[in-house]
């Protein structure tokens, strides 16, 4: 079987990857978190994860028909470094939600016509109007981030997008609209792990790009604009949640959980949601943890 840039992943885990993360990678048991900084050693039951999701999709059902019926517009931007988990979550979180409804933005590259633009104006377009939820898989915090890391903007272009981002964000949320920004978080060896399991099949090969390639070894000069973008576009009416996916299917939950515990939607069932675990999900110290 042909691999995607020439074995590119499997060349980088062989030869070029820290020998911490070769060694967690090689020493990985089934069903135990590599990353040691995570809080817990297992992955999640997997009876209990599909009882828990079956209960907050239910509730997600609900949480949509109440935005329908009172105009509401909901905003979820999903971020973090490359196999994270952000189109995991959103499927689950969309999986039975009314597709009229429902939508999910995952912005290509722009072309010279939005290149020429403000920068936010193609996600402008894509913003929710009454009775809509839109899943941003990506979105404008590209520019803080993976533009910046990898020379696509210009260092005058970042600072104008972080003196423009809160001002733009508070005005939405001024609006009236529901706006949620999550950050997921893996460590160094569960994402290289990832990206070699994609490597290998052939399902899910599309998924990966040069960019993922380059960005194996450009690990601290992502880990520095992360918290950089933190520092400068957290805040009180716009807040980032972190939430923490060495276990996909804990973070799927902790996502779909902080959604619905925030909105005052019709028929609510708390005991269904369930508690947050401050572990797994919230504000930007459990990056830095």
């Amino acid at each position: 079987m042909d691999l995607p840039f020439d074995g590119a992943i499997t060349d980088y885990f062989e030869n070029h990857a820290p020998k911490t993360v070769r060694r967690e990678i090689e020493g990985a048991k089934k069903h135990r978190v590599m990353n040691p900084a995570y809080p817990y050693k297992k992955d999640m039951d997997s009876d209990a994860y599909h009882d828990a999701l079956e209960a907050l999709q239910v509730e997600a059902v609900k949480m949509q028909a109440w935005a329908k019926r009172t105009g509401q517009r909901i905003a979820l931007l999903f971020e973090g470094r490359d196999a994270a988990g952000k189109g995991g979550n959103i499927k689950r979180f969309t999986e039975y939600l009314n597709p009229r409804g429902t939508r999910v933005a995952a912005l290509p590259k722009p072309s010279q016509t939005e290149a020429s633009q403000w920068y936010f104006q193609r996600y402008i377009a894509h913003l929710p109007a009454a009775g809509e939820i839109v899943f941003f898989d990506r979105s404008w915090y590209n520019r803080a981030v993976v533009e910046h890391v990898f020379g696509f903007c210009t260092a005058d272009e970042r600072e104008r997008f972080f003196r423009q981002v809160l001002p733009l964000e508070e005005a939405l949320v001024a609006d009236g609209m529901h706006l949620f920004k999550f950050w997921i978080t893996i460590g160094r060896a569960e994402q290289l792990a990832r990206f070699l399991a994609r490597e290998q099949d052939p399902l899910k090969q599309w998924k990966l790009s040069r960019i993922d390639v380059e960005g194996l070894a450009k690990w601290d000069a992502y880990s520095q604009a992360i918290s950089e973008m933190f520092t400068r576009s957290h805040a009180a009416l716009a807040p980032w949640t972190v939430v923490r996916g060495d276990d996909k299917r804990c973070a799927r939950l902790a996502t779909m959980r902080h959604v619905l515990m925030a909105l005052e939607y019709d028929g609510k069932d708390e005991t269904a949601i369930g508690a947050a675990d401050p572990l797994i999900c919230g504000g930007p110290e459990l990056y830095d943890a």
